[in-house]
């Protein structure tokens, strides 16, 4: 496709505005092109990527299938609405439309990059590191570039090969945050091997963003609990979430709010699911930190279950079938929407959402953890699914979400940049947890807690299977061993000290009797 001269330069105008994040203008640039040829692919591709820009993957997708089509040369359109269509966990059609932009050519380094993020969020690393290499190799000089190929080799297992990415990324870009944290979280610290000094010099300039005071505070918490000195790695997290605490202005009403609307989904005992008979899908839920990876581990040595990741599907329907626009899928109004859903329909679009992933299991494994919100939803779709809800102590519990680094883009959990507001958190869902306890049916749902993990995990595990519905041969079921719960010990609070208190009143203000056993 050939446009007019005219129509390129302002098109190249338009592309230039969109990376100075002038949107407006390029807003305005594109619908002059379209007035003057409404067939113009790159207006209607770089549309797309206003709206993706603009948090509304849906109306990308639009924009981009329309260019990809009207031009079947350029490889740009189609990568994006592949990540477009990620976004919405739509995994079958994203990897359809990144094999068309990769038969198309030849490719550039930000489409090259554009596809290597189709592919990680889709699990294909080795898939994903190539199109990552071959992107660096065009555009040496680009940071970001270097940092994702790090992180992919990462999430491929490759330790080395990522140390040496985000040293190439930082070599470039030494003020690049997300490098600094990612970094320092690869391996123990030592007091011989350590970035103190220029995690602390970085600190000191990032004065002006509290992203980046967030992840380079982080790797100092993290750094300092590696040394043994708890107290000054508790004070380093709460210098770090303080200018973020701020910016988002998180109110712990809105959270109250929202757990009042989950209970009304399920209000009583005697309300009954009315969707699908499928009793596949096992939901483990519950506060980050409080042993769900552990769960998922010990249920997925059951050679008849499988794991639906840790992705939104089930609040993603809910959006989608309630018409709501955006990628947000857990507030309000997707609550009070979903009353309006046919149960058995939402419990149908769920499995197939999930059905590429079962490949002829048993049970499909859902650990993401904030489904606890949707507990009563997910009894009214499915109501033959399991429902395992963690628990923790509280002090331990709150320190663990305090400790983690959460994706900014996303504000569900916004309450873990400040002590008392973890607190209010942690007494909401307790509330909650013990509404579905009265409220469920327990061949359902059921609790389990960290410490019991701790203590038990072989003991645990047989009754989360026969709970499951899962035989306890050793035939199908193997033991795995190793924890892998990375947010401290039992009891590890009280390594932290006086630094604790705001956290520990919030709790007991809150009705929280925090020395009790969970």
């Amino acid at each position: 496709m050939t446009d007019s001269p005219q129509i390129v330069q302002s098109l190249a105008e338009a592309e230039q505005l969109i990376a100075d994040q002038a949107y407006e203008p390029a807003h305005a640039l594109c619908m002059e092109v379209l007035a003057t040829d409404a067939q113009a692919a790159g207006a209607w591709r770089l549309l797309g990527v206003l709206a993706a820009d603009h948090d509304n993957p849906g109306k990308a997708i639009d924009f981009l299938g329309k260019a990809a089509a009207l031009d079947l040369d350029d490889p740009r359109a189609p990568a994006r609405l592949a990540l477009c269509l990620m976004i919405l966990e739509r995994r079958d059609e994203a990897l359809v439309q990144a094999q068309v932009a990769e038969a198309r050519g030849p490719i550039d380094a930000l489409t090259l990059d554009t596809l290597g993020l189709v592919f990680s969020r889709a699990g294909l690393h080795a898939r994903a590191i190539r199109h990552f290499e071959a992107a660096l190799a065009l555009a040496p000089e680009r940071a970001d570039l270097a940092f994702n190929l790090a992180a992919a080799r990462q999430s491929s297992g490759d330790v080395a090969g990522a140390e040496a990415a985000y040293a190439q990324a930082l070599t470039l870009d030494p003020a690049l945050h997300r490098a600094w944290s990612s970094r320092v979280g690869l391996r123990r610290q030592t007091a011989q091997a350590n970035f103190r000094p220029e995690l602390e010099a970085q600190f000191a300039a990032a004065h002006r963003s509290p992203e980046a005071r967030l992840h380079i505070g982080h790797a100092l918490a993290k750094t300092h609990e590696d040394l043994g000195d708890f107290e000054a790695a508790l004070d380093w997290l709460i210098r770090a979430k303080a200018a973020r605490r701020r910016q988002v202005g998180y109110d712990p009403r809105a959270d109250a709010e929202l757990f009042a609307a989950a209970r009304a989904t399920f209000p009583s005992a005697t309300d009954a699911g009315r969707g699908g008979s499928s009793g596949q899908p096992i939901f483990v839920v519950g506060m980050p930190g409080t042993g769900i990876s552990q769960v998922m581990q010990l249920l997925l040595g059951h050679s008849h279950a499988t794991a639906a990741g840790h992705l939104p599907h089930f609040g993603r329907i809910l959006t989608q079938m309630a018409g709501l626009s955006g990628t947000a899928w857990l507030d309000e109004m997707t609550l009070e929407a979903a009353g309006g859903l046919d149960p058995r329909q939402v419990g149908q679009a769920y499995l197939r959402a999930v059905g590429p992933l079962v490949a002829g299991h048993e049970r499909v494994v859902d650990a993401t953890s904030l489904n606890f919100v949707y507990a009563g939803l997910i009894h009214r779709a499915l109501p033959q699914a399991r429902i395992i809800c963690l628990r923790r102590q509280p002090m331990d519990a709150c320190l663990a979400s305090f400790r983690r680094l959460f994706d900014v883009d996303h504000p569900y959990f916004d309450y873990a940049y400040d002590l008392a507001d973890t607190a209010a958190y942690y007494a909401g869902f307790e509330r909650l947890t013990a509404h579905w306890r009265g409220v469920l049916p327990t061949d359902r749902f059921t609790e389990v807690s960290y410490e019991a993990l701790i203590a038990d995990p072989a003991g645990e595990g047989r009754r989360l299977l026969d709970f499951c519905g899962l035989s306890l041969d050793p035939d199908t079921w193997v033991l795995i061993e190793d924890p892998a719960i990375p947010d401290g010990s039992v009891g590890g609070w009280r390594e932290y000290g006086a630094g604790l208190a705001p956290l520990r009143q919030g709790l007991e203000t809150a009705g929280v009797r925090v020395d009790d056993p969970v």
